[in-house]
């Protein structure tokens, strides 16, 4: 691989990941928000105890970061499994967010 071509592929995944962490906050603060007000629950059964503390939208954020540095130092390695793996996440967690917000435009009122 050429230099030029690996400044992309890192520039490339490299957005992926800063856009894969803004989805999990995402889904993080929308989760709060519609359990808050009883518009929905936390489908995840690990970081259900944590909703209503401070902690929640932390441990979102810590696992979210912890997964992005080990998708970039698999990236070193193994760079086409994870690009495909992180455009794999980006793609659920885009899924994932655009499913809390349909809660908005389709809960009765």
């Amino acid at each position: 691989m050429t230099d030029k071509t690996s400044l992309a592929g890192s520039r490339r995944i490299g957005y992926l990941l800063l856009t894969l962490v803004f989805l999990v906050i995402a889904d993080g603060l929308i989760s709060q928000f519609l359990t808050r007000y009883g518009l929905g629950s936390e489908g995840n059964p690990f970081l259900q105890g944590l909703l209503g503390r401070g902690t929640f939208l932390l441990v979102k954020l810590a696992g979210a970061l912890l997964a992005a540095l080990v998708l970039w130092d698999m990236h070193k390695t193994r760079p086409r499994i994870a690009l495909a793996a992180t455009l794999s996440f980006v793609i659920l967690y885009t899924g994932i967010v655009f499913w809390n917000l349909a809660v908005f435009f389709f809960v009765p009122r």
